[in-house]
């Protein structure tokens, strides 16, 4: 099988690093506005052959995968449109928002053309093939949104395909989709990037005191270190979910400005109340057994240089993989926590033997 990957970044690499590494039969050509990136990927073994351009290559894929920008994807699939494809092929997508690539993969689908959007709901803060991961979407939720009329023999192929990244597969409408990301993740990378901004405006005549953030600035505020230009994108392509979910939120905020001017302690209290509940139950209810299971440790690291290269680097040589790294409640010169997290109870036990010596707690459970 031939299968051609658009955009070779983290998301690209890593989906077609999986497919490389478990599926003998699938034949990968890579494609990348940067050829950098093109021979990194095929000296990590991430893609079997560098592509000539897309009209020479995607007459001849069995499988095509757009992993651009939103509007990339949109400009490509257009140009494929145009193009001699396969009968079966099935054309895929990796981006962000769905509604504004489902309109625009029309032009496919009044072809005859099978088109199943996509999003792998994982990442990491690096970027670029390089930092590609096979097993980056391993329990992971991977949506996917069928054009309308696609049968659903084509959905399985795509599946029986993807299957190798070991995430679970969801199907979903667009509008669906659209709403559901931009309250779990557009919104919150908003929300993170604004809040920075008022600490960088209220700190400007004194840029010291953000050295005193803490866990909970540090916690809220780390995805906001995300590629500026990614999130320019995705807010353009679903400005009427993200707006209409920035109302509601700013609705929430003056009721609960009113509250505090009150001083309605009551009030105050069931607010954070009701939202300590729920986010408990984000991280243990169960839903019908289809929600991944966790596997953490939190190993206590001194808070200086090389802490957690070396704890890293220990679990690497026992070729023990990571699903997740995060660094919780760190200030200077005190001891810092680090939060590993695994895809499986196996990795996990490995994890627990090889850091024997250090000080850490565990916690199991469904996310």
């Amino acid at each position: 099988m031939k299968i051609l990957v658009n955009g070779l970044g983290l998301i690209g690499g890593s989906i077609a690093y999986a497919i490389s590494k478990f599926d003998p039969e699938a034949f990968i050509i890579g494609l990348d506005y940067d050829p950098a990136h093109l021979t990194e990927a095929l000296d990590m073994g991430i893609i079997n052959k560098i592509g000539k351009d897309l009209a020479t290559e995607a007459p001849k894929a069995d499988v095509i995968l757009l992993a651009t920008p939103v509007e990339v994807i949109q400009q490509t699939i257009c140009e494929l449109a145009e193009l001699p494809l396969k009968d079966n092929v099935i054309v895929t997508d990796a981006g962000s928002t769905k509604q504004a690539i489902l309109a625009t993969a029309q032009v496919l689908t009044d072809k005859g053309i099978t088109f199943i959007g996509g999003h792998p709901m994982a990442g990491s803060h690096k970027s670029g093939v390089l930092a590609a991961n096979w097993d980056l979407f391993r329990s992971a939720f991977y949506l996917l949104v069928p054009a309308d009329g696609v049968a659903s023999s084509q959905v399985e192929r795509l599946k029986a395909l993807l299957k190798v990244t070991n995430a679970k597969f969801l199907t979903i409408e667009p509008k669906q989709h659209d709403h559901v990301v931009a309250l779990l993740s557009h919104v919150p990378h908003i929300l993170a990037a604004g809040l920075v901004n008022l600490a960088r405006n209220d700190f400007k005549d004194t840029p010291d005191m953000l050295r005193l953030a803490a866990g909970g600035f540090r916690d809220m505020t780390r995805i906001a270190s995300s590629d500026p230009d990614m999130w320019a994108d995705i807010l353009d392509t679903n400005s009427a979910e993200i707006l209409e979910l920035l109302q509601a939120y700013g609705n929430e905020i003056q009721r609960l400005e009113w509250r505090i001017a009150n001083q309605d302690r009551r009030a105050l209290y069931d607010f954070f109340s009701a939202a300590k509940v729920t986010r408990e139950k984000i991280e243990t209810k169960k839903n019908s057994g289809s929600l991944p299971g966790f596997f953490d440790i939190y190993v206590n690291i001194p808070d200086h240089s090389g802490s957690i290269a070396a704890i890293t680097a220990r679990l690497a040589t026992k070729k023990i993989n990571l699903v997740n790294i995060q660094v919780l409640e760190t200030r200077d010169d005190i001891n810092g926590v680090l939060q590993l997290t695994f895809g499986s109870e196996r990795d996990l036990n490995l994890a627990k033997g090889v850091l024997s010596d250090v000080s850490f707690t565990e916690k199991v459970g469904v996310k």
